[in-house]
C-alpha cells in the first residue's frame, strides 16, 4: 500500500517518469508520429505503464494514459494517485506532453481531483506538475451521479 503524499515524494515522481521514458520506444504512432508513454501509480503502490497505439481508423486509437489506467483496472486497481506522461514527435521529448480531454476525464473517474497529480515530463529532472483539478476544473466525477 502506498501511504506517502505523492506531492512530496520526489523519488516516486522520478521513478514514474523513468518508467514512462523506458516505455516510450514501444509507442505505435505511424500516422501522427507523436509517440507517448505513461506510468500510473495506484494506491496499492503498483505502477502500470501504457503507450499510445494508433489505428488506421483513428477513432480506434488509444492514448498512453488510458492504456496504463485500463491495464491497472483490469488488474483490480481502483484508486489512481499519479500519472507521468512523456512524448513528442518521433519520440523526441522537446516539450511537455499533457493529457487530452478524454484522458483527463478517465483520470477523474479513478483519481481524487484535489490530490492526484499529473507529471508532464521531458526528463525525470525536467517536468511540470499539476493536480487533476488544475487540468480539469469544474469536473464531472463519480460523486456527481
Amino acid at each position: 500500500m502506498y501511504d506517502r503524499d505523492i506531492r512530496k515524494d520526489e523519488e516516486m515522481k522520478k521513478l514514474l517518469i523513468e518508467k514512462a521514458v523506458e516505455k516510450l520506444p514501444n509507442s505505435f504512432a505511424p500516422y501522427s508520429h507523436y509517440n507517448v508513454a505513461a506510468a500510473a501509480l495506484f494506491d496499492s503502490g503498483e505502477i502500470y505503464t501504457g503507450v499510445n497505439v494508433e489505428s488506421s481508423l483513428l477513432g480506434l486509437t488509444i492514448c498512453a494514459e488510458r492504456n496504463a489506467i485500463f491495464h491497472a483496472v483490469a488488474e483490480g486497481e481502483k484508486k489512481l494517485l499519479a500519472v507521468a506522461i512523456v512524448g513528442g514527435i518521433d519520440g523526441k521529448r522537446t516539450e511537455y506532453c499533457v493529457p487530452c480531454g478524454a484522458c483527463r476525464q478517465v483520470m477523474r473517474d479513478f483519481g481524487d481531483k484535489d490530490s492526484m497529480i499529473v507529471l508532464s515530463a521531458k526528463t525525470p529532472e525536467d517536468y511540470q506538475e499539476n493536480t487533476l483539478e488544475e487540468l480539469l476544473p469544474f469536473s464531472f466525477g463519480p460523486e456527481s451521479i
